[in-house]
């Protein structure tokens, strides 16, 4: 068992959260943009502006690095490729997007039951493919 390599990990993570943040748009920013401002004004907040946009991007890069930083640590065990890609993506979308969006989308009751569904949804895609992609530029030492 080798030793992560670190820079593989960075350019992959970095290539991961962009095409999850690449994927968003049409989920988030099109698909599900009208629930989500009926949701913040039922909250009495304004639509996202730039600032939050900005942000969503940053964890995007974020969960990106977690995704390949756990395939790297799962790689040994499972082989590299897809298949373990896919389980990386799992991994980290229970972590960064089941758990808080049912926790507190759902069960806090924020948002609809419908918006916390399809968000969750579309970001199990997100995380998968963009697992995926960044494995893809993963390599040992």
């Amino acid at each position: 068992m080798g030793k992560i390599n670190v820079g593989r990990v960075i350019l992959g993570g970095i290539v991961a959260g962009i095409v999850g943040d690449v994927l968003d748009i049409p989920v988030d920013g099109v698909w599900l943009a009208k629930r989500w401002t009926d949701g913040l004004s039922a909250l009495g907040h304004p639509g996202y502006g730039t600032n939050q946009i900005i942000c969503f991007n940053v964890l995007g890069l974020i969960v990106g690095l977690v995704a390949i930083w756990i395939y790297a640590g799962i790689r040994p065990r499972f082989g590299a490729g897809a298949k373990t890609a896919i389980y990386a993506g799992i991994a980290t979308w229970i972590l960064a997007f089941l758990v808080p969006n049912v926790a507190f989308m759902w069960v806090e009751g924020l948002f609809s039951e419908h918006l916390t569904l399809y968000t969750t949804a579309g970001n199990l895609v997100e995380c998968v493919i963009g697992a995926i992609a960044g494995a893809a530029l993963y390599k040992e030492d």
